[in-house]
């Protein structure tokens, strides 16, 4: 089946949502979701939206704080503009009838503090500031007539033709698998925007729900389009840790509001890593906690907060309440057992402000993109800002250009005359969960050469199987997830083997100082072809 459209959008997430409410309803706009609307990242953010809102506050603190966090790699002009574009956005989200937590006096809204930043400027839906966002941007996106969203429908690959106007390729569509009806479908469009998310299913333990397999990164690596820093991947320091407690964050706001983390014997250990202790930025938390685990052989750290008073944990931090209630841990009276766990991916498809790639036509923003934001280290509670004001500045730009996109013809069909359905798919799982495995161990929190090349070699198998397994067998949700998740990971290796040094995120026990010299690490595909676009990264 063809499907036709102005634009298509591959991921119903904060960037991909916000995307598609800012463009007129004169566009026919299509919004691709692998499985339901509420199994993205967004979903379940908690922390909230790091924005300049107070009068004590200003642009260029946030800027520093920011730069600061990022270890020497933030691109300054891509702070400046995600930064001075905060109040803008924020106010954008209360139009569309986000309600953030306000103070008791219902005047002013409250404001807490993250770890990294020198003021407080998060603003939040108390503990659940991703359900109250992504509720909104769903809500106004089922409303709008224009916009029409496909669930249980994921992307395999994106379509390219020539232009023979402009003497190059274009993005015209993706080829898309419609997992209700096990077949794959033709969306063809005058523009095509990733905003599928990041990666971090790619370590055996995440944050993240299940469809975080990097397939936005995957497919646009495929394409032609450069990716960058991707050894750069957030641990979140603080992920509750019990056997039956699949992926639960425990929010940083926590630490912002006072908790603070100890040894299983109780004693507090962040003072001897940080001068800002439990509001280190996340790598150093994240290290720290790592390294206290590995020195004592503890299954964990805690997490201890039990000193606020219970009303004031019922107001602020509801959800995380809730969710340890139901494993039996009473936050105002214990501490809580935490791990850090893979969380987002820092780097990603190179972009300008415009969220433009190296392909004519194709999009990249939130997670999937590498904007300059965030550098060698994501300070808390920027991405869902990042989603939000790159989600507006693409629009603006697909506005303006969409008009003048050529007439192309019909793309393509799906070819799968040649497959058969497959009796093996123990394969498939087989390879995910040795793929996760040796990501953790090899590719993890700290690395090695030697772990590094563990990993090259282990990587070069797996893909030659997965790739035997998707050219002789019909194609389906778990074997596009591994195949991406598997090109991935090869460009995770490839980057933190390029990187001889140490520098936020990246550990390397190597190479433990850091360069005078600040660098991106840039990959360009073998099929790279540039385009008259031209994308300047440092």
């Amino acid at each position: 089946m063809i499907h036709t459209f102005d634009v298509l959008v591959i991921g119903s997430g904060a960037a991909g949502l916000a995307l598609a409410l800012s463009l007129p309803k004169r566009y026919q706009v299509a919004i691709l979701s692998k499985g339901n609307t509420k199994e993205g990242s967004t979903w379940y953010a908690q922390g909230g939206i790091a924005a300049v809102l107070d009068d004590k506050d200003s642009i260029e603190s946030h800027v520093q704080d920011t730069i600061k966090a990022g270890a020497g790699l933030c691109h300054r002009d891509a702070v400046e503009f995600t930064v001075r574009n905060s109040k803008a956005a924020i106010n954008w989200l209360v139009d569309l009838g986000v309600e953030f937590t306000r103070h008791a006096d219902e005047e002013a809204y409250h404001l807490t503090r993250e770890g990294g930043h020198s003021h407080r400027r998060i603003i939040h839906s108390a503990d659940a500031t991703g359900k109250a966002l992504h509720s909104s941007l769903n809500a106004a996106a089922k409303s709008a007539k224009n916009i029409h969203l496909f669930t249980h429908h994921i992307a395999v690959d994106l379509i390219q033709q020539a232009n023979a106007s402009a003497s190059n390729y274009r993005c015209s569509g993706a080829y898309v698998f419609n997992r209700d009806e096990d077949r794959v479908d033709v969306f063809s469009t005058k523009v095509v925007v990733l905003a599928t998310g990041g990666a971090s299913k790619v370590y055996l333990y995440t944050s993240n729900p299940d469809g975080a397999s990097g397939d936005g990164i995957a497919m646009a690596w495929r394409a032609g389009c450069r990716i960058a820093n991707m050894e750069f991947n957030q641990f979140h320091p603080t992920c509750l840790y019990h056997p039956k407690a699949k992926s639960f964050l425990v929010t940083e706001a926590l630490r912002g509001e006072g908790a603070t983390l100890r040894l299983p014997d109780g004693q507090r250990f962040m003072h001897k890593f940080h001068e800002l202790d439990e509001l280190a930025p996340r790598d150093v938390v994240a290290r720290a906690i790592d390294h206290e685990m590995k020195r004592l052989g503890s299954d964990c750290v805690y997490l201890d907060i039990s000193h606020k008073p219970k009303k004031f944990l019922e107001q602020h931090f509801p959800t995380v309440m809730k969710r340890c209630a139901k494993f039996g841990i009473d936050i105002a009276r214990e501490p809580i057992p935490v791990v850090p766990a893979a969380h987002y991916t820092c780097g990603g498809v190179v972009v300008n402000h415009h969220g433009q790639t190296d392909l004519d036509g194709l999009y990249a923003i939130g997670e999937t993109s590498f904007t300059g934001l965030h550098g060698a280290n994501r300070m808390a509670s920027n991405s869902l800002l990042e989603c939000i004001v790159y989600a507006h500045s693409a629009a603006q730009h697909i506005i303006a250009t969409i008009d003048q996109v050529p007439e192309l013809s019909a793309p393509p069909i799906w070819d799968e005359s040649r497959v058969t359905d497959s009796d093996e798919d123990v394969i498939i799982s087989h390879n995910w969960d040795e793929l996760r495995r040796f990501m953790w161990d090899y590719v993890g929190i700290v690395r090695t050469h030697k772990r590094l090349e563990r990993a090259t070699h282990r990587i070069k198998l797996l893909q030659k199987e997965i790739s035997e397994y998707y050219a002789n067998y019909k194609i389906g949700n778990d074997l596009i997830e591994l195949r991406n998740l598997a090109m991935v990971a090869e460009l995770i290796i490839r980057s933190a083997t390029r990187r001889k040094e140490s520098r936020g995120l990246h550990f390397s026990l190597d190479h433990q100082s850091t360069s005078n010299v600040a660098q991106d690490t840039v990959l360009v595909p073998i099929n790279y072809a540039a385009q008259k676009l031209v994308v300047s990264v440092s």
